[in-house]
């Protein structure tokens, strides 16, 4: 019997049931339950520091990365499943994202040839970066958000919100991605969008000196790393259930918190429990 549970079950039907009754009913001694009654039950030091760590990341994370962080931040060696335990116990537990329907699609012809071949891994800021638009069906009408991503290290290079697809969106992510950086011969990967073959995106990044590149025609794996980004925004920062409540200003401010979040505060266990610029700074 877990003493916390017991004395809220007994604060419970006290004033229906004797105490010493209800002490029977569960095989407790009556003087074990005052014993109890007289103990604080707060939480314990590693219970602290776990909320802490979970508060301060938004509840975003799963227990095997807290696990991590205890190691890395305070020296604490714990299994998981104790982390895990503790987190249920509080109610902590992050978002689960909805898992993407498994398949396979066929080989199609390729506009641009696939250079990125599904490896994911980059030894260098600005070596392959990967974009994608996905929708944003929160607001009172519905916005598109494009995004570039550096596989180097998972940092959001730049974004674009907009309530229409036009090729204008992913220029303009483009151009912000790169404003300030060397980008000659970066590898560029995305989908057979429109808006990726038409005539001004592939001449833009040609001017640049951009490698562009294509997954397969309906073939999310090809870009996984942008995709699953994507669906991690929306399970982490939206509740399916604003659908249609919020406004577009609630919206794009809500995508751009995440952004610095993302960034900024995420941990990853591929860049040893470091944050994308974290890792980008430390390695410069």
């Amino acid at each position: 019997m877990v003493p916390e549970v017991f004395i809220q079950i007994v604060e419970a039907f006290k004033h229906k049931y004797k105490i010493k009754a209800i002490c029977e009913c569960f095989g407790v001694a009556k003087a074990t339950y005052y014993r109890w009654r007289r103990k604080e039950w707060g939480p314990t030091v590693l219970e602290e520091k776990i909320l802490e760590i979970c508060e301060g990341l938004k509840f975003r994370v799963g227990h095997r990365m807290v696990r991590d962080l205890l190691r890395k931040e305070h020296q604490i060696k714990v299994n998981r499943n104790t982390v895990q335990r503790i987190m249920q116990k509080y109610h902590v537990q992050c978002r689960v994202k909805p898992k993407r329907q498994s398949y396979i699609a066929g080989e199609s012809k390729i506009v641009v040839p696939n250079y990125l071949e599904r490896n994911f891994h980059a030894s260098k800021p600005n070596e392959k970066w990967v974009t994608d638009i996905t929708y944003l069906p929160y607001g009172e009408k519905m916005l598109y958000l494009s995004t570039i991503m550096d596989l180097y290290n998972n940092e959001i290079l730049a974004y674009s919100i907009s309530d229409n697809q036009e090729k204008s969106l992913v220029l303009d992510t483009l151009r912000k991605a790169c404003e300030g950086r060397n980008v000659y011969e970066v590898i560029l990967h995305s989908d057979q969008g429109s808006q990726y073959t038409s005539y001004e995106f592939q001449e833009e990044t040609k001017k640049r000196g951009i490698i562009t590149s294509m997954s397969r025609r309906g073939n999310c794996f090809d870009n996984a790393v942008i995709e699953s980004f994507h669906s991690q925004l929306k399970s982490e920062e939206f509740n399916p259930l604003d659908r249609g409540k919020l406004d577009n200003h609630t919206v794009r401010e809500k995508v751009e918190t995440y952004m610095y979040y993302y960034n900024y505060c995420r941990p990853f266990k591929k860049l040893n429990c470091q944050t994308p610029i974290e890792f980008r700074v430390m390695a410069a």
